[in-house]
């Protein structure tokens, strides 16, 4: 007579699968976590910031190329005071409630002797806002050290601030203060810059078919440090 043993049951693949090793998977899940999100976060807002950059390059381009075109008027153009032996800095950064309610025109507030403010609409709301984060404010001052009619041509300076940096309470800052760096593309550390300084700024000369070789003459010839004295000129370096 033959005898069948019962063979054992094989264990289950999961049966050494315990809540402690649950846990502890848990666990490891959220150290990587938590590891990985300040990369993704810098990578995000690097990326959001080089898009601002782009964007306010694109603005200061297409304003610059309106002036030139004559499709966008003038800005407000200063010229050297009398007696003065130095050209005189580049105005401070604006300050004051903003009042852009027409898009792709200059703003009426807030004013300055010195500059004006232009509005870029960068959404579908007619005029700049403070609550946009799309839209872009210009700040332009034109500077000629010998006239201000535009027609004789004149150096044109461009600062692009976010419109909601506009907001009250921030205090706007340009390039040549000390306390604050302009905003880069890639920024480094957290990705994030202060909101009060310039997307971009620079400076760009304009002159149209009216300006003539004696109004680049007069314009960029270098300042007389003694007004008082007359002495011979020097052939080469007349115009």
């Amino acid at each position: 007579m033959i005898h069948h043993k019962q063979q054992p049951a094989s264990p289950s693949s999961e049966s050494g699968f315990t809540i402690i090793e649950s846990l502890i998977a848990i666990v490891v899940v959220a150290i990587l976590m938590t590891a990985i999100a300040p990369v993704i976060i810098l990578s995000v807002a690097t990326r959001l910031q080089a898009r601002r950059v782009e964007l306010a390059t694109d603005a200061a381009k297409a304003y610059i190329d309106g002036v030139r075109s004559g499709t966008i008027p003038a800005p407000t153009i200063t010229k050297k005071s009398v007696g003065a032996t130095t050209d005189p800095l580049p105005p401070d950064a604006p300050s004051g409630t903003l009042t852009c309610n027409k898009s792709n025109d200059y703003c009426s507030s807030p004013t300055s002797s010195s500059a004006s403010l232009y509005c870029f609409n960068g959404d579908n709301t007619d005029g700049c806002t403070t609550s946009s984060y799309k839209d872009m404010v210009i700040q332009t001052f034109g500077y000629n050290s010998a006239s201000i009619d535009a027609q004789e041509g004149y150096k044109l300076g461009v600062r692009v601030y976010r419109a909601d940096a506009f907001k009250s309470g921030i205090t706007l800052k340009a390039l040549k203060d000390k306390d604050i760096k302009i905003q880069n593309s890639f920024t480094g550390g957290t990705g994030l810059t202060a909101i009060q300084a310039p997307l971009v700024e620079f400076t760009t000369e304009i002159s149209n078919k009216s300006t003539s070789f004696g109004n680049f003459c007069d314009r960029l010839k270098p300042p007389d440090s003694n007004p008082t004295s007359n002495p011979k000129p020097n052939p080469q370096s007349e115009c």
